[in-house]
């Protein structure tokens, strides 16, 4: 095993690497509108209720259309992944280790493809859907290693007359609720992690990007992950978010997204049902509102691009996007001199051009939202 490295970023100043960008872009047009099943243990399933996926730059553009999940499927995913939770656990480390550096080098073979689906769904510029494919191969090796690692922990102080030894055991069925924002390398590391260290999952994506959550569930299979360790559920999170949270076999839950529905998952798990007999373990990596604070001896010019990349990268839907600047008031006017100038030539527009800064928000909710702050901001 080699040491872990992260992996590069593809530059799209490179003319041969912005050719098979929009190679890998009519790739993934020629597939728009495709319609994709619920996968639960292997066995595909179809709904009467669809939900459409659309391209936020174009919302008359169909990226993918996928069945709505039902509470009886929710009910059977978890129940498939308790049932298969044995075989997969007693799965060797080194063999769970490696499926994950597979899933990696698929990931890096079709790098372009998936970036091309985070542009058409997630509406991410070029290099913005990049470093989110690089995180997810990231996720998928450096896990990989961790397993590797933890599965032959240090040797333990020993007291005389005793012989100890310390080993980590899988806990059971895992929930994954990544977010729409980092669909692919948010739902890669939370799903592999589970699966590296021999837990079963039930993956519900979000209704905004269920097609990436796909894509990524075709090349587990094709890495050889077996099929029966987890499942895919597409569908409203009300309608089967609290039966996989509320369920009594599920072990634990990894989410990533609002605090409102952060909040709501922590309450249900906190409830021990008829027939659960542990309780309940919650990963939730919620909201933030972040600031810098620019003093009087910062240099001014890195302080404003600092503020700029972080607060309008990806339009700023990241929990870590800058959402206030605490400037020193000796300062103040010529920093926001110069973050109004920087701002104002930020181009936008579709974001499969390369030439925009700035592609669209997730959906007419978002939009919405935003128009409203804007509104109350003139307010004030």
């Amino acid at each position: 095993m080699t040491a872990f490295v992260n992996e590069a970023y593809t530059d799209f100043n490179q003319k041969e690497n912005a050719v098979a960008m929009r190679v890998a872009l009519a790739k993934v047009r020629s597939e728009l509108s495709r319609e994709y099943d619920l996968t639960i243990a292997g066995e595909r399933r179809k709904s009467t209720e669809k939900l459409k996926s659309l391209n936020p730059s174009r919302p008359s553009e169909i990226v993918g259309i996928h069945q709505k999940g039902t509470e009886q499927d929710a009910h059977d995913a978890v129940e498939a992944a308790y049932a298969y939770f044995p075989e997969w656990s007693q799965t060797p480390v080194a063999r769970r280790a490696d499926l994950l550096l597979r899933i990696a080098d698929l990931l890096r073979e079709r790098k372009l493809e998936f970036d091309a689906w985070l542009v058409v769904e997630a509406g991410k510029t070029w290099a913005e859907a990049d470093a989110d494919v690089s995180e997810a191969i990231d996720f998928c090796g450096y896990y990989a290693r961790q397993a590797l690692k933890l599965a032959s922990p240090e040797p333990l102080v020993q007291l005389s007359g005793e012989r100890d030894e310390m080993v980590y055991l899988p806990l059971g069925v895992g929930i994954i609720i990544p977010p729409w924002n980092f669909p692919l390398a948010i739902l890669a590391g939370m799903t592999t992690a589970a699966l590296v260290t021999g837990n079963t999952v039930v993956i519900k994506p979000s209704s905004d990007t269920p097609t990436i959550e796909a894509k990524f569930a075709e090349a587990m299979l094709s890495a050889g992950v077996p099929p029966r360790s987890f499942s895919l559920l597409t569908g409203s999170g009300a309608a089967i978010g609290d039966v996989l949270v509320s369920h009594p076999k599920t072990r634990f839950v990894s989410f990533t997204g609002s605090r409102d529905v952060g909040l709501r998952i922590n309450e249900l798990a906190a409830k021990t049902p008829k027939g659960q007999r542990w309780i309940k373990r919650v990963v939730a990596e919620m909201g933030g509102k972040d600031a810098i604070v620019v003093d009087r001896e910062a240099d001014m010019d890195q302080a404003v691009m600092g503020v700029l990349y972080s607060a309008f990268g990806y339009q700023g839907q990241k929990c870590s996007a800058c959402s206030r600047a605490i400037v020193d008031e000796t300062v103040y006017n010529e920093f926001l001199a110069k973050l109004k100038s920087k701002t104002e030539a930020l181009t936008l527009g579709p974001s499969d051009d390369l030439g925009n800064y700035m592609g669209p928000v997730i959906n007419a909710r978002a939009r919405d939202a935003i128009l409203g702050y804007i509104e109350t901001g003139k307010q004030e």
